[in-house]
């Protein structure tokens, strides 16, 4: 067997949590991994896995880690460059040489886990859910498959870009769909209408062109699910998402519950809104704007940054103290601009043991709602950067979301340094969004059910199911002139059925816990906080479930789960 390089051998190892030269984002240009360099690391790995005693498997495991965190950084910056800019050809051509690379890493990954897999009882040392995720892992992706992992990554970019070109003309000024988002929330009813109309215009124009797209990846991924020997990509999307303590059967009953206790509360929602607005009717391009005077408006996108430092500083002296640094790093890039991808997320470089944020204010009151779910996701990467294995640094995406979410509400006694004199304007705003997007989470997530099970269905038959889903989930929704709207195309502005299928539950299910937290912080808002802080220290150490016990949380899986919440909100909102 060859030797596996000892610990302090091991390339560019660092110890975990420390932070190389690198002080500014715009400093760092980390080296293209060298994939012949890189399997060799994975022989050596490999032959270790299968020879190396039983107390001695987590160490390789640690290793493990060390070899591939270099590529991973590398994958993650490639990204986030390309989508700072899609025009840009170099950012391109190098994102698409990071799902090349991304693919081969994937299943360098698969074979290891297979061969650590078979060490069975072996892998005492190893944390179980590690193992688990292992199992999910294996049972999702095989080298059978690769190439057309590759190409569901093309068609997805190509998604990507074609959404980055829209440009929607109002009233001779050209738009994008991050730059109008002002014009859709306008106080004036006839602006964000001629908005709106814009928008769907687009969309109706570029309507076949996305159902293709959307065909060729509800093809090609079913075509996977068949070739893994699954019933369909239902399952295959289920163990990509690592979810290992619940199936589709919890989900649909999540999704019961939301219909039984949301929708109601929903329409009394919509009822006070419209009354708040003085209508007769509520349309399509109503349902953003809570006040007659229009949303509140928050600080400047450039002061952002700063004013969510001040926020956090009187909340707690850790998460600041994080904050602030990302800041002086220049980990975040806030404003929205030409030819920048739309959305939010965040990003982690391993080799810098550092979150980044990507966000695209546009200076609507969603911007400071976006920006602290994000400071969400980065607080968490660094409160449990000491998790090992560092596979675990991360959790599955439902619990991620609940580190995102539950920070919105528990900043809430701080919105002042974003809204001024209107922090209880968005405070009532932003619980009435959360408990709106509810039903529809579960109709995105009910909509991808129905597409995957019937993967040979006609694009007209997809608009269809999506109506379906507009009915039992979203019955308020009237959209008026807007043809494509009215279709069923509404789905198609949803980056997340196109990108990352199966992923939207995860929102829904983490918002459930996120308004536990706020519930609870109406009575205790410290003891909510360091429940929530407690949460993001465990990282990924625990699949969904029990990370949601472990903090005194009742899981969305349990019946009334929302019942104590959806009265608290009745009393809070005056309905």
């Amino acid at each position: 067997m060859e030797a596996l390089p000892s610990k302090s051998a091991v390339p560019g190892r660092r110890r975990f949590g420390q932070h190389p030269a690198v002080t500014h984002f715009t400093d760092f240009s980390p080296a293209e991994p060298d994939l012949a360099h890189l399997r060799t690391a994975y022989d050596g790995l490999l032959a270790a896995a299968a020879e190396t005693g039983p107390g001695d498997l987590i160490d390789v495991v640690d290793r493990w880690d060390d070899v591939r965190q270099d590529a991973w950084t590398w994958l993650a910056w490639a990204r986030v460059r390309y989508r700072q800019d899609t025009r840009d050809v170099e950012a391109r051509e190098r994102r698409e040489r990071a799902d090349q690379a991304g693919s081969e890493l994937e299943q360098l990954d698969l074979q290891l886990q297979r061969v650590l897999l078979a060490r069975g009882a072996d892998l005492s040392e190893v944390p179980p859910y590690a193992v688990a995720r292992w199992t999910a892992a294996a049972s999702a992706l095989d080298p059978a498959i690769a190439e057309r992992r590759v190409t569901e990554q093309t068609v997805v970019a190509e998604y990507t870009a074609l959404m980055g070109s829209a440009s929607f003309d109002v009233r001779g000024q050209a738009y994008s769909l991050t730059t109008i988002s002002p014009l859709l929330v306008h106080p004036d009813r006839a602006v964000r209408h001629e908005a709106q109309a814009a928008k769907w215009a687009w969309f109706a124009e570029h309507g076949a062109e996305l159902d293709d797209l959307y065909d060729r990846l509800t093809k090609l991924r079913a075509g996977m699910a068949t070739d893994l020997g699954h019933d369909d990509f239902v399952q295959t999307g289920y163990l990509r998402m690592g979810r290992v303590d619940y199936g589709r059967e919890d989900v649909d009953r999540w999704r019961r519950e939301v219909q039984r206790h949301l929708v109601p509360l929903g329409r009394d929602l919509r009822e006070a809104q419209r009354e708040r607005l003085g209508m007769d009717r509520l349309h399509y391009w109503d349902h953003g704007v809570y006040e007659s005077a229009g949303n509140p408006v928050p600080v400047p996108v450039p002061e952002q940054a700063e004013a969510a430092a001040r926020a956090f500083d009187g909340l707690d002296d850790d998460i600041a103290g994080f904050w602030r640094g990302m800041i002086d790093r220049g980990m975040m890039d806030l404003p929205t601009r030409p030819g920048k991808a739309g959305g939010g997320f965040c990003t982690y470089f391993s080799n810098l043991s550092t979150p980044f944020i990507f966000c695209n204010g546009a200076g609507v009151h969603s911007d400071i709602k976006t920006l602290v779910h994000e400071a969400g996701h980065a607080y968490q990467k660094h409160a449990s950067r000491g998790v090992r294995p560092k596979q675990l640094l991360h959790g599955t995406a439902d619990t991620a979301e609940i580190h995102s979410m539950s920070l919105e509400f528990l900043t809430w006694p701080r919105l002042g340094e974003f809204f001024g004199d209107d922090a209880e304007q968005f405070r009532r705003t932003h619980l009435t969004e959360s408990l709106l997007f509810l039903p529809y989470g579960v109709a995105i997530d009910h909509f991808q059910h129905l597409v995957y099970e019937s993967p040979d269905a006609t694009p007209a038959e997809r608009h269809a199911m999506w109506k379906s889903m507009e009915e039992r989930y979203l019955p308020w929704q009237d959209a008026g002139d807007l043809d494509h709207v009215a279709g069923g195309g509404a789905w198609q502005q949803q980056r997340h059925i196109y990108n990352y299928p199966f992923y939207y539950i995860d929102y829904t299910l983490a918002l459930c816990c996120a308004l536990q937290f706020w519930d609870a912080a109406q009575d205790d808002p410290d003891e909510a906080l360091t429940r929530y802080k407690a949460l993001c220290a465990l990282g990924g150490s625990q699949p969904f479930q029990s990370l949601v016990k472990a903090v005194g949380l009742r899981s969305p899986f349990e019946e009334g789960c929302l019942e104590s919440v959806v009265a608290r909100a009745r009393t809070w909102l005056g309905l």
